[in-house]
């Protein structure tokens, strides 16, 4: 009885103890992560490198932050100018990402950038060719931005559209819907899609939005 005693007295004073740690909160960490990314793009200024501009960078966030998107595929990281506007939207979701680049330099300074917007955490950045990895990938994914080689759009659709969530959104950056406009031919493709629902936004570099109604 008096070991049960001791070890039942342990038992009320550890509860007693962890009750008392600080707990780890997303929202205690947020306003961080907030005043982080946004000195972050501030400071930056203008991306080169073949990174989108800002109003698609928001265009991305608010289609995440707005569908409470957490798993993301990101195509194309370049210097990571989107992977960050998408990471910012995600820490406030509770989600994480997969970004892939090919090409060493800009992956390198995309994993500095990462840091420096504070949202590292949040990033699983992969050097290599998207067209081997992104077959391989399990999945599944609610949403995926695909901004890599143009002319591999369409077999990175078919890729991922059995990865891709009902109610999941795919968008393809530089897309015009205008006649002869860019890359008509995989508008066409995805306007054919019966189970995607797809409009293109014309704002900045111009986004096909692809929402996905049906398996």
């Amino acid at each position: 009885m008096k070991n049960l005693k001791i070890n039942a007295t342990a038992i009320i004073f550890l509860m007693f103890v962890l009750c008392s740690l600080p707990v780890y909160s997303q929202e205690a960490e947020q306003p961080i992560i907030d005043q982080k990314v946004k000195s972050f793009l501030k400071e930056r200024g203008r991306w080169h490198d073949m990174n989108v501009p800002t109003s698609d960078g928001q265009l991305l966030y608010n289609l995440i932050l707005e569908n409470n998107y957490r798993s993301v595929l990101e195509i194309g990281t370049s210097t990571g100018h989107s992977t960050i506007w998408m990471a910012y939207a995600l820490s406030k979701t509770g989600g994480k990402l997969i970004t892939i680049e090919i090409n060493e330099t800009r992956h390198q300074q995309a994993l500095t950038n990462f840091e420096e917007a504070g949202v590292a955490h949040l990033i699983d950045a992969r050097l290599a060719d998207a067209h081997k990895m992104v077959p391989e990938l399990e999945g599944p994914f609610d949403f995926v931005f695909s901004d890599a080689d143009k002319g591999w759009y369409r077999n990175y659709f078919e890729a991922v559209d059995p990865k891709l969530k009902v109610n999941g959104c795919y968008t393809t950056h530089n897309i015009s819907d205008r006649p002869g406009g860019w890359n008509s031919d995989y508008l066409e493709f995805l306007m054919e899609q019966e189970n995607y629902k797809t409009t293109v936004n014309s704002k900045g570099g111009g986004m096909a939005i692809s929402f996905k109604k049906a398996k």
